[in-house]
């Protein structure tokens, strides 16, 4: 039996495994940066109510039904302990599980503690499990029209950390808030850079995180909760994600996160988005993974890392370094024949001084625009 969910008509919707992988979790931010006091598996199974919601037709009785087949699936869970599992979680998540919402509210704030799903009933001979939601929960998931964050339910599903969870719908909130301005306007462009490079204080993300009394020596913190979940989010979902530490005196005072969006697989456009960018057939039909060995063995990838303006993790991406050898490279091997190796080495420290303006998201398209611009100055001096 599929996962299933239920409309206002009362009238069950068969949702295949397939079609749940395509489901979206739309939440608004309130909820997003609120503390959430529970660990990975109610937090999932959270989303994954919550992925079920017909935004547009929410049930009328807060109600969604799931398989307890593709439950399963999707925990990846196969032993035979199952059951018993799944009702620990379940009790757990009722007894223990709870979200601390922080609201501005006239002159201050107004504090809420929601237990998110507070009925859940099934049987042992039925594969069916009714998830009703807390009816103050509600406003923070339907009838959504600013400040909501809209995330891939596929993307959680292989995250194993509560952390991991945590700061993926965080950074999913910001990203999201960056594609929208980028698109709609309204934002100074140094406004918009930072929804794609947010920052947030070590006292916030430990807030958030539920770690204030815990990990107390901030190595300790970098390394179970920031550095496993940056790991994990970058393996697992639709975001590369890389941070920086800012100090203040001899303390780390505050985090800023660098989010790149991952290729998709119909996405031909080698990180380099725009129209203008995209390869012709006979280029498209050259095999990527020998793009990708020369980018590798180029001498412009190792130039382009002792100049910072590419990370060890950016070399990650098949996509951003084949489309730096595709569309890139090429114009180096011009600027060197005009000015030799030098030249090519004076071109990139100088991009290095300005990368103030220099996009993470998107550093193939920004070295591309900046090799472009430089190769007339370069040949009208010569002539």
């Amino acid at each position: 039996m599929p996962i299933i969910s239920e409309k206002q008509n009362n009238q069950k919707q068969v949702l295949t495994l397939n079609e749940l992988e395509k489901r979206k979790v739309v939440e608004h931010n309130s909820l997003i940066t609120s503390i959430a006091k529970m660990d990975k598996t109610p937090l999932k199974m959270f989303e994954l109510a919550v992925s079920c919601i017909n935004t547009e037709e929410p049930p009328k009785d807060n109600t969604v039904y799931l398989s307890k087949r593709d439950l399963f699936a999707f925990f990846k869970v196969s032993d035979n302990d199952k059951h018993s599992r799944f009702k620990q979680a379940v009790e757990k998540m009722q007894k223990q599980a709870f979200f601390q919402i922080k609201e501005e509210a006239g002159k201050g704030f107004k504090f809420k503690s929601i237990v998110p799903i507070p009925y859940v009933e099934w049987t042992d001979y039925n594969d069916e499990v009714k998830i009703e939601f807390h009816r103050e929960i509600m406003p923070y998931l339907i009838n959504l029209k600013k400040n909501f964050t809209q995330h891939a339910l596929s993307d959680i599903a292989e995250l194993n950390s509560k952390y991991s969870l945590i700061l993926y719908r965080w950074l999913s909130m910001n990203y999201n808030q960056y594609e929208h301005y980028s698109v709609k306007g309204g934002r100074r462009a140094e406004q918009v850079e930072a929804y794609r490079n947010p920052s947030i204080s070590i006292k916030e993300l430990r807030i958030m995180t539920d770690t204030i009394k815990e990990y107390s020596r901030f190595q300790s913190f970098e390394n179970r909760v920031l550095k496993n979940a940056v790991v994990e989010i970058t393996q697992h979902t639709s975001f590369n994600v890389s941070y920086e530490k800012v100090k203040k005196g001899r303390s780390v005072n505050s985090i800023v996160f660098h989010i790149t969006k991952k290729r998709m697989a119909d996405d031909n456009s080698y990180k380099l988005e725009d129209k203008d960018y995209q390869s012709d057939k006979e280029e498209k039909s050259r095999n990527e993974a020998d793009l990708l060995k020369q980018a590798m063995e180029s001498k412009y990838t190792r130039l382009l890392i002792e100049n910072f303006l590419l990370s060890p993790l950016e070399m990650t991406d098949t996509a951003l370094m084949a489309g730096l050898q595709k569309n890139v490279y090429p114009l180096y091997d011009e600027l060197k024949e005009l000015r030799g190796l030098n030249g090519v080495k004076d071109h990139l420290s100088y991009v290095s001084s300005k990368q103030e303006a220099y996009s993470k998201r998107n550093v193939a398209k920004y070295l591309k625009k900046a090799i472009e611009q430089y190769l007339p100055t370069v040949k009208r001096q010569d002539l």
